[in-house]
């Protein structure tokens, strides 16, 4: 076929990086090698757009094993036990095919953690919707929640954390961002690069169809109106072959088997063959008649960029094949040699006798596009007048408005949807802080939250990338834990426009600061860019999954107050700040103004504070101060404990308005026996 200006457009490729690609290797792509392009030089594999920023990020303190670059970060937790984690998008395909694209982000996500020889123990999820009135917002909503049930309750693998979110931006771009958390012994844990010559490389799991195809360059493009042409790039996922999968994998890892395995996530077995051998610095070579298909007549191309699910890349130890064989025999699941190591650092892809692609691994991986796209300072964050008329209005009036909003109402009638008691190591439920998962048989714990933060964001990138890390950080600390690390996923609009690049770049720039003051590093992630449908963009919004470990299950404390004549007290500095917090937005609809600013300092020292008081077993409940301010803070905390309270609001120059719904940062309150 001969390759024309449209063949190139429709695969995502410009007429510069098209011209990059013929010096590269030296010809004219044919068909296939162009789809290979496509799918390696995407954003969604290659970062071409963030990767000049994503290395400003702290990756390293003295927890972590493995920062960015794997499958997922891993972090030390004491006693030879590490945690794997990791947060990625799956937006494109969730609006196109909710259950599905929901569906699959909890499988992709959680065979990324399994990847790394850790068996999962909870999954988390941000998800954002469009306005709750908006046509579509029902039926996304419930295609979402029931795919992301469907999946992990079927796999049995606990949802323990999450928030939902509404906001117009999202009207036609909503958000699914999954995040899983595995744990590992610190000596069995697994690496994707590749080692050694003429090893034999091995495809694992289901067998491949032509679902996914374009799914990684389909999900690096802006939408236009039409979807419905879209669907068949969505893949289709099948919780009860993944378990399968996860189980052969673990059972597999039990010796010393494995030189390197990689899942088939984005660009399937294009991607997971070009990552680990580039990473190894070595070439690999593939006999596509091998593969083993579920359709008939597959292309090569279809092969090569087919996104099927529940599907892994290994290099085994060529005498271990036998074993391996039989492992995967007994879980019922396809085991086939389809390739092999090699010296020439080269992609070689046979079918039917015939060389049909011959590609440097270089050209994809190295060589890809890095952009250092324009970008202009945000304009939104400049002081505004503050509205006159909102002292008038009654407290209880303005309280019940905000906890009655969609985005403030109570979401048990989403979690109750998902497993959260599965294999029996939940110890807090989803609904407060942070989720709890006992390290199975021991008294130690970890806590996990997912957070994010898109109108701060919107309003002034740098200060919103700041407090979601904080956000974070103080959602780990609530509940007596010790921060060490988080990943992110990223969500914005198309970086070709400078404010869009603009608002990514400060807002990584946030994220930076606070990670590295509060030694905090980010150990893996994703940039999701191209959220938009004819021109109109996503807010900025940035998620973060947090992790920390509770020493002692005994020192965990929740936000549910726990007895009456008890004293309640804030922590930290209360200066009304009304910008951006759901008094104005929801009371008032007045949405222009900065947001709240961030102390690092007061941030840290507070925290330390708090967690000081946790393991002094000082305190009954702790909850963190964000959203709607004290008196929403407060009402969360007596609605958990059914148990009221009556505060004094301090006579000063404030007020009372700004004393109660104010969002000032690095606060808390804390719940405290008469006793001590």
């Amino acid at each position: 076929m001969k390759i024309t200006e449209a063949i190139i457009h429709k695969h995502g490729i410009n007429p510069e990086e098209y011209k990059k690609i013929i010096n590269l290797i030296g010809k004219e792509p044919n068909l296939l090698e162009l789809g290979i392009f496509s799918a390696m030089w995407s954003e969604h594999c290659s970062y071409k757009s963030s990767k000049k920023y994503l290395k400003t990020f702290p990756t390293k303190n003295k927890k972590v094993i493995q920062g960015p670059g794997e499958n997922a970060g891993v972090v030390d937790i004491d006693d030879n036990d590490a945690l794997v984690f990791k947060i990625e998008s799956h937006n494109h395909p969730s609006y196109i095919e909710p259950y599905q694209g929901a569906a699959t982000g909890v499988g992709g996500i959680l065979r990324d953690v399994f990847t790394m020889g850790a068996r999962p123990i909870a999954t988390l999820n941000s998800i954002h919707f469009g306005s709750h009135k908006h046509s579509k917002t029902k039926n996304l909503l419930n295609g979402v929640v029931s795919g992301i049930g469907g999946y992990g309750n079927c796999i049995g693998i606990p949802t323990v954390g999450g928030e939902v979110k509404f906001d117009s931006s999202y009207n036609e771009n909503i958000l699914v961002n999954a995040m899983a958390v595995g744990l590992v012994k610190k000596n069995k844990i697994f690496y994707s690069k590749a080692k050694g010559i003429d090893q034999p490389v091995i495809y694992v799991g289901s067998k491949t169809g032509r679902d996914g195809i374009h799914g990684a360059s389909m999900a690096s493009a802006e939408f236009d109106e039409n979807t419905e042409d879209k669907k068949p790039t969505v893949q289709v996922g099948d919780p009860f072959t993944e378990k399968l999968l996860l189980e052969a994998c673990l059972e597999l890892m039990k010796d010393d088997s494995i030189i390197s395995i990689q899942d088939m996530g984005a660009a399937g077995l294009t991607s997971s063959s070009v990552e680990m051998a580039s990473k190894g610095n070595l070439g690999i070579e593939i006999d596509l008649n091998k593969i083993p298909c579920r359709e008939e007549k597959m292309t090569p191309y279809e092969m090569m960029l087919s996104e099927s699910q529940e599907r892994m890349l290994l290099i085994l130890n060529s005498e271990k094949i036998d074993n391996g064989k039989k492992i995967f025999k007994k879980w019922g699941l396809d085991f086939s040699i389809i390739g092999k190591t090699t010296n020439t650092k080269n992609l070689v892809l046979n079918f039917n006798g015939k060389n049909v692609a011959n590609l440097p691994l270089s050209s994809l991986s190295s060589e890809a596009p890095v952009y250092d796209r324009k970008w202009k300072k945000n304009p939104n964050s400049k002081k505004v007048n503050i509205p006159k008329d909102f002292k008038s209005l009654k407290i209880f009036d303005s309280l019940k408005k905000i906890l009655m909003s969609p985005n403030n109402s109570e979401k048990s009638w989403v979690w109750e949807q998902y497993d959260h008691t599965v294999m029996g190591d939940t110890v807090q439920k989803p609904g407060g802080d942070s989720g709890v998962i006992r390290i199975h048989g021991k008294n130690k714990g970890v806590a996990i939250t997912v957070d994010s933060s898109a109108h701060y964001c919107l309003a002034d990138p740098v200060t919103g990338g700041k407090q979601v890390v904080c956000e974070s950080w103080r959602n780990l600390i609530s509940v007596g834990s010790e921060p060490i690390a988080i990943t992110n996923c990223l969500n914005f609009g198309n970086p070709e426009k400078e404010e869009i690049m603009g608002q990514f770049v400060e807002t990584v720039d946030g994220i930076s600061q606070a990670c590295k003051y509060l030694d905090f590093p980010v150990v893996s992630g994703n940039v999701s860019f191209y959220n938009e449908t004819k021109n109109k963009a996503i807010s900025p919004t940035p998620t973060i999954g947090g992790v920390g470990l509770i020493k002692n299950l005994d020192c965990m404390v929740n936000r549910n107050l726990k007895e009456i004549e008890s004293h309640i007290f804030v922590i930290g500095k209360t200066l009304g700040h009304l910008f951006q917090s759901e008094f104005f937005r929801e009371v008032l609809e007045f949405k222009n103004g900065p947001p709240p600013e961030i102390n690092l300092f007061n941030e840290k020292n507070n925290g330390f504070l708090i967690k000081r008081l946790i393991i002094e077993k000082l305190v009954n409940s702790v909850h963190d101060i964000s959203s709607g301010g004290i008196l929403v803070t407060l009402c969360e905390m007596c609605i958990a404990g059914k148990i009221g309270a009556k505060i004094k609001v301090p006579q000063n120059s404030l007020g009372i308005h700004k004393y109660l719904f104010g969002e000032d940062q690095s606060r808390y309150i804390i719940e405290v026996s008469k006793k001590k």
